[in-house]
């Protein structure tokens, strides 16, 4: 299927990796990218390191001119002051980093940050010119409660409650009952949620932004079943956790949409 939304693929390193481990690991992620017979110019694929790995792979990725991008983890809420350990967009923005993770549930669950937390990022990212990859998604719990979108969505408006109509965020679908179990959502569970996500967009920004807004799916995506997500209308890519620390496997992630010419 054709698709004016550019596919993206993000890999969330989480806590993983050295500054040591992600030079060795995007060097050997462009070769395999590289190595492939495939175009790549039509996929985004960027990578989300540690902070501490930044600088590293940001030099990296300028020297040898490779073509990945750059994205942060999480930002601070405040542009700069005493807020000890915090990491402004501004610091991120001078590595040039283009995106910046905001909402993810692990955020929200480990460290309590709730709806105003998440919206006040999404417009701290904003102010320094980063793109927030905005993270919804429901529990279990919340799946059998209250339904399948209803709190995905719920949290994407409260997200969107500082940012202005034309804004550029991407909105990243986690349920969270699928992260790290190894288990999925189906595709068409994937595309029922991110239709109304599109919709949310739709109400709250117009149908210009929604429809330009790219929705990612995430929760165990793995080379094995990235290609059913990727042919839904509404599935714009994925952020892939475990399977972004596996070079062949994130490659092989990255390479279906070039492949395939969604």
């Amino acid at each position: 299927m054709v698709t004016a939304r550019t596919p993206l693929i993000a890999g969330n390193w989480k806590m993983n990796l050295d500054h040591l481990q992600s030079i060795a690991f995007v060097q050997k992620l462009a070769w395999s990218l590289k190595d492939a017979k495939h175009d790549y110019s039509a996929v985004e694929a960027v990578v989300f390191p540690p902070f501490t790995d930044l600088r590293s792979v940001q030099t990296l990725l300028d020297a040898d001119k490779l073509q990945l991008g750059l994205g942060a983890q999480d930002l601070s809420a405040h542009d700069s002051g005493a807020y000890t350990g915090e990491i402004s967009g501004a610091f991120l923005a001078k590595l040039d980093v283009t995106y910046v993770i905001v909402g993810h549930s692990e955020r929200r669950t480990l460290h309590a940050e709730d709806d105003e937390v998440v919206a006040a990022k999404v417009a701290a990212a904003h102010r320094s010119g980063l793109v927030p990859v905005v993270c919804v998604g429901e529990t279990a719990a919340d799946l059998e409660e209250h339904g399948p979108s209803a709190v995905p969505v719920a949290q994407l408006k409260a997200a969107l409650a500082q940012t202005p109509a034309g804004a550029d965020i991407v909105v990243a679908y986690e349920p969270v009952w699928a992260i790290g179990s190894g288990t999925a959502a189906t595709a068409e569970q994937a595309e029922q949620v991110c239709a109304a996500l599109r919709d949310a967009l739709r109400e709250v920004h117009g149908a210009e932004s929604a429809g330009a807004t790219r929705i990612l799916y995430g929760g165990s995506v793995k080379a094995s079943n990235i290609a059913a997500f990727m042919r839904e209308p509404n599935v714009d890519g994925a952020l892939v956790g475990g399977a972004s620390l596996d070079v062949d496997g994130f490659a092989s992630i990255v390479r279906f949409p070039s492949h395939v010419g969604v």
